[in-house]
């Protein structure tokens, strides 16, 4: 079976790997400014494309990348949410970024709790971090949601080396206590 074959599966969603038909709400979702005011702003259709490139590549090289999020009621992308560790990261993170057209629906700690449970059970990471711009509170409540506590202040590769986040995270351990709770 190929990566590409992967889907995890919540109440409210449907959660697989990129294919080329989520183009255009991935480039409309990069290309919001205020849904892309945490991400490294917005993302021109070309770049878009060329991120959208590099997630899916990263299926392959690491078998393993940000799930596309799909609503089961509509079949709309809602977002893309999982496992992320590109060359250079702080850590084994399991990030969350939702299309503004969906906040305040709970999809983001919804789909993020599927995509820790499978990095831990299938990936066999020992923690997971959550790499936040200090001033994005609403991730740091989601964080707070999924029993992740701040860890430490860190920095992000380049081209994003020159902004602060705060990295917060839990072990498996914690997320096996904080899960049973």
């Amino acid at each position: 079976m190929s990566v590409f074959d992967l889907q995890l599966e919540t109440p409210r969603l449907l959660m697989r790997p990129p294919r080329a038909e989520d183009f255009a709400a991935w480039a409309s979702f990069t290309g919001d400014a205020v849904a892309m005011a945490h991400l490294g702003g917005v993302q021109s259709p070309p770049v878009a494309w060329r991120s959208l490139a590099a997630m899916t590549g990263a299926w392959q090289l690491q078998g393993f990348a940000m799930f596309m999020v799909i609503e089961k009621a509509t079949g709309e992308w809602v977002g893309r949410v999982g496992p992320w560790q590109p060359y250079g990261w702080p850590g084994p993170e399991v990030g969350w970024s939702i299309d503004r057209t969906h906040w305040g629906k709970g999809y983001a700690p919804e789909a993020a709790r599927a995509a820790i449970a499978w990095a831990f059970s299938q990936l066999g990471w020992s923690e997971v971090i959550h790499t936040i711009a200090p001033d994005n509170h609403n991730s740091k409540a989601v964080a707070a949601k999924l029993g992740s506590g701040f860890l430490r202040m860190g920095q992000l590769p380049e081209p994003a080396h020159e902004r602060p986040v705060e990295i917060w995270g839990q072990t498996r351990a914690q997320w096996q206590a904080h899960s049973k709770g």
